[in-house]
């Protein structure tokens, strides 16, 4: 029997997006993973989630026909898809009747493609006239993406392709854990000390990616803004600023200055716990080489100060002359599939397709030009995800969901959860009944990365496309038809194709001239060139380096800001006396609404659990796998307790991809960042007990 020929297509989980090739069974049912040498991010390697990703393509473990819930309180039952679709439209449109457009949300998702954000953000805005669009990305990489803008006038994870980082004389790698949430990356950490640099990680914990650090500075959580200060300090004192770099290529230099100034190491050690000889050596090893770059994950981001805190490791960055340079900069690891393409193009609550700002008269005018609307029509900007989540059932009273699992992923879960419950209507569109979709009056089935095509933009900036290796079950539809379905129920007959290649073409004219420019892609250019980094205007061979000539400001000058450290949002007491950070196991991803319906990777990851130090353990009289109670002011979850040295003795450390009663989000802070909008999940107040 002849074999299938296989079909180079990309992971649907992180923003590595990494590169496989998929070659269909004998008999027809399904797909194996198999390596894709050629693709230059992985070469060849993936994790354990994207070997196994098409497990969750089984029709045992997926959905595959609508589901309706025909009762207040009802199960959800079989339905066809014109009664499905019609009871959206009908739900939608009465709620919009009665309430007014703002009265219905949409909530998308960093894993959905370009085609399908961009289509997203334009039915929320023509079809419906809601302003009330955002999505789970907010939650990502968001205050990273406003520190760059304020910086350098311009959004893009990372600055420089992946393979610059084996490059550079040394890396700060702050808050992130690729061993674990990313794994193929870890190869590059590892080629650069082979290549003679060095490793900085800065980390509460000491994760697998700390243990190949060079040098692990383990902060408070919370704390990470004071450290960055407390290195810019000793940058100045000891006379390691490059001052030709600072007067050509930047401002704003004296007030950052004298904001550093004021984090004199001894007081840093005092806020942060990282011993003075550690930051000078920190310094040492920074400055010594020619280049180096600064890398953020989630975090030092999900902060209430997030921003500034990125914006403090900018700082370091441009005082020393790492940005804007060959194998130096700042750079941010964005942590969703199309985290970085989601809010590019239209459902982040501010922005149009292309990056633009939905304030802009000028934007709004080219978009709505696009779309065949008066640009009056469109709304002007809506509520952050966060707030959006609250106002669900009181203001918003309908919503779209697409792609998300808030009541897993949200910060102060149970709160959220509530609010979803309180809704006059819901309509969530997944490739699973995941627990959001449980909740909801009709759930839409979906098709998967492998059974549809579209492009995504990974961590690099490089738009990529994912192709259709496999035909979807019967009883299953793609996204783009389901807002097909819906905008002409709504009265909206033209605007919205089901073809992803026809609707990447609409993008590419939305975003031209605009920041994140893909008017000079193709799905052409991009299956030729392994990808194509934007900005790649029209003619343009795209750029997988930005800034090397002039920043995209207006000057062209990068723009310091002073920043000075402030405590978390919340602060340990008598009552909540240790701290708690959450974050990622290697075999599960996001809500694990995918991955734990894999048994593989259950298996190496079956359900929570509470990280603690050996010393705190001792205190409360716990054993390993004996159950613990965490309780912050907004909750309390339960799971077994694993102790380690391995993470500092006042932090304890839950991952966030469960349901019930060891959900890490119900004790979560929603405190939001001012700038960004970002919740606070990487630090609140707790107590923690024996169950």
């Amino acid at each position: 029997m002849r074999t299938q020929e296989a079909t180079p297509t990309h992971c649907p989980y992180c923003a590595l997006q990494c590169g496989m090739n998929l070659r269909p069974l004998p008999d027809g049912d399904g797909v194996t993973v198999e390596e894709r040498a050629d693709f230059p991010v992985n070469r060849g390697a993936l994790c354990g989630k994207g070997r196994t990703a098409p497990a969750v393509l089984s029709s045992r473990v997926r959905l595959t026909e609508p589901l309706v819930r025909t009762r207040a309180g009802g199960p959800l039952v079989p339905a066809t898809w014109e009664e499905a679709l019609d009871a959206v439209a009908a739900g939608l449109a009465r709620t919009r009747g009665a309430h007014g457009p703002d009265a219905v949300g949409v909530f998308g998702g960093g894993g959905l493609t370009n085609e399908k954000a961009y289509a997203l953000g334009k039915f929320a805005r023509v079809a419906l006239g809601t302003s009330q669009i955002d999505y789970n990305g907010r939650f990502c990489m968001s205050s990273a993406a406003a520190a760059h803008q304020r910086a350098f006038g311009l959004d893009r994870g990372l600055p420089f392709p992946l393979e610059d980082v084996p490059r550079t004389g040394c890396v700060i790698l702050v808050g992130s854990n690729p061993a674990e949430t990313m794994p193929p990356a870890l190869r590059y950490l590892t080629e650069l000390k082979e290549n003679g640099g060095t490793l900085i990680v800065v980390d509460p914990r000491r994760t697998r990616t700390a243990e190949q650090a060079d040098l692990h500075l383990a902060p408070r959580p919370g704390t990470d803004l004071a450290l960055a200060l407390g290195l810019l300090h000793l940058v100045v004192a000891e006379g390691r600023t490059d001052e030709e770099f600072i007067a050509a290529r930047t401002t704003g230099w004296q007030d950052a200055r004298a904001a550093a100034m004021a984090h004199w190491p001894e007081l840093v050690e005092r806020i942060t716990g990282v011993p003075v000889p550690q930051l000078r050596r920190a310094v040492e090893m920074f400055c010594a080489p020619d280049s180096a770059m600064v890398l953020t994950a989630r975090g030092p981001e999900q902060q209430a100060k997030g921003t500034d805190t990125v914006g403090a490791w900018i700082n370091l960055c441009l005082a020393t002359g790492r940005a804007g340079r060959p194998l130096s900069g700042y750079g941010c690891l964005t942590g969703q599939g199309n985290g970085q393409g989601g809010r590019e193009h239209g459902q982040k609550a501010d922005q149009l397709p292309g990056y633009r700002k939905l304030t802009d008269p000028d934007a709004r005018a080219h978009v709505a030009r696009v779309w065949g609307v008066d640009p009056q029509t469109l709304p002007g900007p809506g509520r952050s995800a966060y707030e959006l989540l609250d106002a669900l059932g009181t203001d918003v009273k309908a919503l779209l969901l697409m792609g998300s699992n808030p009541v897993v992923s949200a910060p102060r879960a149970a709160h959220v959860e509530e609010r979803v419950r309180s809704l006059d209507f819901l309509a969530v569109a997944d490739v699973v009944l995941s627990e959001t979709a449980a909740l909801a009056d009709v759930v839409l089935p979906v098709t998967q990365w492998a059974e549809e095509t579209g492009t995504t933009t990974s961590l690099e900036g490089r738009v990529l496309l994912r192709r259709r290796a496999l035909t979807p079950p019967p009883g299953v539809r793609g996204d783009l038809d389901v807002l097909h379905g819906l905008a002409s129920r709504l009265g909206v007959e033209k605007g919205f194709p089901t073809d992803p290649e026809e609707v990447f073409g609409e993008l590419r004219r939305a975003s031209e001239g605009g920041p994140a420019d893909y008017s000079g892609i193709t799905y052409e250019r991009i299956a030729a060139e392994q990808g194509v980094f934007w900005p790649c205007p029209e003619g343009s061979p795209g750029t997988p380096r930005l800034f090397l000539d002039r920043f995209a400001t207006e000057d062209g000058r990068a723009r310091f800001t002073p920043v000075v450290h402030r405590e978390a949002a919340e602060t340990p007491d008598a009552d909540y006396p240790l701290l708690l950070t959450t974050g990622r196991v290697v075999a599960q991803y996001q809500s694990g609404a995918q991955t734990r319906r894999v048994p593989e990777l259950n298996e190496a990851a079956p359900g929570p659990f509470v990280e603690l130090h050996p010393r705190l353990a001792a205190r409360l009289g716990v054993s390993e796998g004996a159950p613990l109670a965490v309780t912050s002011r907004r909750g309390r979850a339960v799971a077994p307790a694993r102790i380690t040295d391995a993470i500092r003795a006042d932090t304890v450390f839950m991952p966030f991809h469960w349901y019930g009663e060891g959900r890490a989000n119900t004790l979560t802070n929603p405190a939001l960042d001012p700038v960004s909008r970002m919740p606070e999940f990487k630090v609140c107040a707790v107590r923690v007990e024996p169950a």
